[in-house]
């Protein structure tokens, strides 16, 4: 298993371009927040898609590798996702992920997504995770 701060360093020198950060971590699960500010909105001043998506994976992703180590050649295999809210434009997105299958080739997980501090979700998703031969209890190369 990673640890929380092993994740964030692992995250900031791979996807330097993400604004995701990981809040917590746990067995199976992760939650994380994806900042919100003018770059983020889109027309009629509600956050992207692209963003409330960005944020399910790198949910999923940080949810996976705190499972089985850095292994950081697992890929997104499918995302399924449902719009259910306008999220708020000045709160930040958070995501909160449980995996429901942890295989030896495949994870599947589901994620929650809030406009922080509100207590219904603005979006959710359903993604499956390919994780590489010997995966498993991987460190970074």
């Amino acid at each position: 298993m990673a640890t929380l701060r092993e994740l964030s360093d692992f995250i900031t020198a791979e996807f330097p371009q993400t604004r995701v950060r990981i809040l917590e971590v746990g067995h199976r699960s992760a939650t994380v927040a994806h900042e919100v500010g003018p770059g983020e909105l889109r027309p009629g001043g509600t956050v992207s898609g692209p963003v409330l998506m960005a944020t399910a994976d790198v949910a999923l992703y940080v949810a996976l590798l705190g499972e089985i180590g850095l292994v950081p050649l697992a890929v997104t295999t499918s995302l399924s996702f449902n719009f259910m809210r306008k999220p708020s434009a000045d709160r930040r997105i958070i995501g909160v992920c449980t995996l429901l299958k942890v295989g030896r080739s495949l994870a599947v997980g589901e994620v929650s997504l809030y406009s922080e501090g509100l207590p219904e979700p603005v979006a959710h998703a359903v993604g499956t995770y390919a994780i590489p031969p010997g995966g498993h209890g991987g460190s970074r190369p």
